[in-house]
């Protein structure tokens, strides 16, 4: 009977052992790189040629060349940066980002400053509750996207990479209300945004954007 309690107890906390490996391997895939990134600079972006572009490219404190383009969904229509209204649709498509890295696409205020993070932003932080296997990849519009490879934050709603070794991803905008949570873009600058999200908060380097403006 003796030998018998051990053995139950041994099984036991070989089970409480393996539960807890369970818990801390998810957790450390996703804190470790959170607390081990180092910031990687700025964008690189200067001024542009034209006033209502639909891309931008630049090359980063990081070495990266960057650009994304903002495109109608509908092939060959053109988009009027200048004249946008809620419930339109874009598509944003990018190329030369850090795969490693997670990034926010949305309408936000252009900060007077370009070390400071851009916001607020029109939709706010996208969605991060359990999106289901099922919806990764899908074309679905929202005021604001989340992109990001690891396959943990996919769980909690990020579309991946289209190839996160070169760095390319496909965003699909719904513009949405202007004004809102101390956001008035209708008043104050605002522009099209990459930028990384909350794994990297601090760090300026994907921080892209083309200039925007809502018809009156």
């Amino acid at each position: 009977m003796v030998r018998a309690g051990r053995t139950a107890k041994f099984r036991w906390w070989w089970i409480a052992l393996a539960a807890t490996v369970l818990v801390l391997v998810p957790v450390a895939v996703v804190g470790l790189p959170i607390l081990l990134h180092s910031d990687q600079g700025l964008s690189g972006q200067g001024d542009f040629a034209e006033r209502w572009p639909t891309s931008v490219t630049a090359t980063g404190d990081d070495g990266r060349t960057r650009s994304f383009d903002v495109l109608a969904p509908e092939p060959g229509a053109s988009v009027d940066t200048s004249a946008l209204s809620p419930g339109d649709r874009l598509v944003v498509s990018g190329t030369g980002y850090d795969g490693t890295r997670g990034i926010y696409v949305a309408i936000c205020r252009i900060p007077d400053d370009t070390a400071t993070k851009p916001g607020p932003c029109i939709g706010g932080v996208p969605d991060q509750q359990g999106a289901g296997e099922g919806s990764v990849g899908a074309v679905e519009y929202a005021p604001s996207n989340w992109i990001n490879d690891d396959w943990a934050w996919k769980l909690f709603g990020a579309r991946g990479y289209d190839d996160a070794a070169a760095g390319t991803f496909t965003a699909y905008l719904e513009v949405g209300d202007p004004v809102g949570d101390g956001l008035d873009c209708v008043a104050e600058k605002c522009g099209i945004f990459t930028r990384n999200d909350h794994t990297a908060l601090t760090d300026r380097a994907q921080d892209l954007y083309v200039p925007v403006r809502f018809a009156d």
